[in-house]
């Protein structure tokens, strides 16, 4: 045996080389721990800054129609959790705001940032961004002659952006439109015609459709627009549910200024360019709206109210 010849100091060596040894290769696991830790709590950090960003920014916008100036020098932002009026008189430029903000319309000057992604020039957003955001118009208007049912319509809403298999996913696409319908109290409606409902139970089912899949931000055109009030009632109370439920983040365009005193928790006034923005309490003033709207719409108020009492 070759460890016969070896006298104390050499064993006393070998026992403090190899306690060297491990104590290094010790000392290097822990540095590689500490590293991993600290990557780890730098990633939830970045998550924690990420969630707490504004879910759209928008600054310094301006938006041409016809050589026109639409929108000038727009800046807002809007965080998670959050639902935000825009009002103003007709053509103010409240929908060439939204469309502008949606890719639909170029814009003349400014930036637009959606979860933190930058919409290009080209009017483009990652695919995963834009599956995030959701949009309600005013009119959904849907040939007769196209025989789509109301889970198939829910179902568009679950498909990803771009090819993919038509039997890829099918359970989960069939289980979250199930979903989605029953929160919005719809399921038994799932084999009806789209065509064949009715105002209040079209926009339950484009509520369904923006549920199917975890959304981001919600922009409403009008979305209530032609609802007799209990079936407006019933959207704004669903909508206020998802808000707090799903942490929308939510833009809509309403002149219906009594709903935004009561549902929204930030208004702001355009007329072309942004006449004033916060609270309702603070934004809806008498002087606001008659910067926003013309001191004619202010009076018109008065006496409709007057004459209500």
């Amino acid at each position: 045996m070759k460890f016969v010849g070896m006298n104390i100091s050499s064993m006393e060596h070998l026992e403090s080389s190899g306690v060297r040894s491990l104590s290094h290769r010790w000392s290097h696991e822990i540095r590689a721990a500490t590293q991993d830790r600290k990557m780890t709590m730098h990633r939830t950090i970045d998550t924690a800054q990420v969630s707490e960003s504004p879910v759209l920014t928008v600054k310094n916008l301006t938006v041409y129609r016809e050589a026109r100036i639409a929108v000038q020098n727009v800046s807002f932002s809007l965080a998670s959790g959050t639902d935000v009026a825009i009002v103003g008189p007709n053509g103010a430029g409240k929908s060439t705001l939204v469309q502008a903000l949606l890719g639909i319309l170029p814009r003349q000057s400014g930036d637009i940032s959606i979860l933190g992604q930058p919409l290009s020039h080209t009017r483009k957003l990652p695919p995963h961004v834009r599956q995030q955001i959701a949009y309600l118009p005013q009119n959904f208007l849907v040939d007769r002659r196209i025989p789509i049912t109301v889970e198939e319509v829910v179902g568009l809403g679950w498909d990803r952006l771009g090819l993919q298999l038509p039997w890829s996913g099918k359970r989960a696409r069939r289980q979250a439109v199930r979903q989605a319908l029953s929160q919005v109290e719809a399921w038994h409606l799932r084999h009806q015609l789209i065509s064949g409902l009715s105002g209040g139970e079209t926009k339950r089912v484009l509520l369904a459709y923006c549920l199917v899949r975890p959304r981001k931000l919600l922009i409403l055109d009008e979305a209530p627009a032609g609802l007799d009030v209990r079936s407006e009632g019933e959207f704004y109370r669903l909508l206020n549910q998802f808000k707090q439920e799903q942490g929308w983040a939510i833009l809509q365009i309403s002149h219906d200024l009594d709903m935004v005193r009561r549902q929204c928790d930030r208004v702001i006034c355009l007329n072309h360019t942004i006449r004033c923005q916060g609270s309702p309490n603070d934004t809806l003033s008498e002087d606001n709206l008659s910067k926003t709207y013309g001191f004619e719409f202010v009076r018109y108020r008065h006496s409709c109210e007057r004459g209500n009492v």
